[in-house]
């Protein structure tokens, strides 16, 4: 009974550092999507600015015409600032909140003497500072403006509120000796969980935690924090391919708190009543129960599109050939649909990968609201390919389904871009067999025709379904 007992407490113990592991892992990832995708768009809103300033005929509009043609598609967030344009002294040329711009003192900013020694046109994220312009800590995000002739010619600055960042953090239940931390990749401290104004902007480069950040660049370790000597867990990475660090730390004392709780209830079971062999046997079937969820819930996720919440490709595999062999032995009919939105990359392209997953996200939803029940019947094979499994339909049903599918799709909208209803579009294949049927070939022989249907459908002119040639009938014998 002792050595079950220890042995059950050893596992429990691993499962608590797993399950910190795993919980540490995914929500650097989460944080680093985020952070990522803020700064990608606010990089992209840049890139436009500086490249339409370069256009000779820009500089010839009036003031006004000038900032409205400047700024009409910037992106606008709550915790983005300004977005301003001064030039190779320092002086506000274009401000995205105010007309006349405002002059805000750049030109004594190390951000400013940055572009203007070296021309690299690189995006260049500052230190954490107080913004002339609303009095706020914000960090600035610049791109170089260059003249003509290539000499530097000013600096495209877009401001974000280091209110983005504590939001983002602080309703994150890491304990309370857990941390999480965003630097610089010099050592300057951006961000703080739990926040503390008087460590933002400070330099930790010295600090043996974030030497071992840089020098391996993504990983995990256990070991002493150098400000108040806690012993955590460390997991680390950084910022897409922006010069940042993330690193999100777990007390040691926390990730086993509710392990040490388990072990003294059980230790005193054990101890006191060794006897009661039933309850110590409960309490191992409880875990063993609780085991056997997570590796259910694995197993529905290893099923499921992280994306739409929709069934993934393994998953209609796995469909097809099941829905393949009952039409085989019941003789019913079986439809493929195979949905791809149209020119799905424009909206990646204009919008940035956030507005694509919006949109691949609503796309789901509508596809899911063509049919009664979307389990096992709408799937999502990767990109912006969807497939449609439906089950004693004939073609004329399934031709039903898709137009149900463009009217939903035609609903379809996304906010944050400002896309409304009619402004995404799907193009549909349709093949239908009877698997039964001598004809009938096989199931990957369904899928490509109706694949070659969709391709017929995009070449036609896109927002459109067209139906699979019948399938061909058995060779004659030689």
């Amino acid at each position: 009974m002792l050595v079950v007992s220890a042995i059950m407490l050893l596992d429990l113990r691993r499962d608590a550092w797993s399950k910190a592991e795993l919980n540490s892992r995914n929500l650097l990832q989460l944080l680093e999507r985020d952070i990522a995708r803020n700064i990608e768009i606010i990089d992209l809103t840049l890139r436009v600015l500086v490249d339409n300033l370069k256009e000779p005929r820009v500089a010839e509009l009036g003031p006004e015409i000038r900032q409205l043609l400047l700024f009409d598609r910037v992106t606008s967030a709550r915790d983005m600032g300004a977005i301003l344009v001064v030039d190779e002294h320092g002086n506000s040329v274009v401000d995205s909140g105010a007309m006349p711009p405002r002059q805000a003192g750049i030109a004594e900013r190390d951000y400013f003497k940055t572009h203007r020694d070296r021309a690299d046109g690189e995006l260049h994220i500052s230190h954490p500072l107080i913004s002339h312009l609303s009095g706020t800590s914000a960090i600035m995000l610049t791109r170089r403006v260059d003249k003509p002739d290539g000499s530097f010619g000013g600096v495209a600055i877009a401001s974000l509120k280091l209110s983005f960042f504590n939001r983002l953090f602080r309703d994150i239940g890491l304990g309370h000796f857990g941390r999480i931390n965003l630097y610089l990749r010099d050592g300057t401290r951006i961000m703080r969980y739990p926040f503390d104004e008087t460590l933002i902007g400070k330099s930790f480069a010295a600090a043996p935690e974030f030497q071992r950040f840089v020098r391996e660049g993504k990983g995990t370790f256990i070991a002493p924090t150098s400000s108040d000597g806690f012993e955590r867990h460390y997991t680390f990475g950084g910022i897409g391919q922006f010069p940042l660090l993330l690193s999100v730390a777990l007390s040691l004392s926390e990730v086993e708190a509710e392990w040490r709780e388990k072990a003294l209830v059980i230790s005193g079971i054990v101890l006191a009543l060794c006897g009661f062999t039933i309850g110590l046997s409960l309490l191992f079937g409880r875990e063993l129960r609780r085991r056997s969820e997570a590796q259910a819930e694995l197993a529905r996720l290893s099923h499921t599109d992280a994306l739409t919440g929709l069934s993934n490709r393994r998953r209609f595999e796995a469909a097809f050939d099941e829905a393949w062999t009952d039409g085989a032995d019941t003789g019913e009919t079986l439809s493929l649909l195979v949905v791809d939105a149209d020119h799905f990359k424009r909206f990646n392209d204009r919008y940035g990968h956030a507005v694509g997953d919006a949109v691949l996200v609503g796309l789901a939803v509508r596809l899911a609201a063509s049919v009664p029940d979307a389990a096992d019947v709408v799937f999502r094979m990767g990109g912006e390919e969807f497939v449609l499994l439906l089950r004693d339909t004939d073609m004329m049903g399934a031709l039903r389904v898709a137009q149900r599918i463009h009217a939903e799709t035609a609903k379809l909208t996304v906010a944050s871009a400002a896309l409304a209803a009619h402004s995404v579009t799907v193009s549909i294949g349709v093949a239908t067999t009877v698997p039964a049927a001598p004809e009938a070939g096989t199931a990957s022989d369904l899928y490509r025709r109706a694949d070659a249907a969709l391709y017929e459908a995009k070449a036609g002119g896109r927002n459109q379904t067209r139906c699979a040639v019948t399938a061909p009938g058995p060779r004659a014998a030689a």
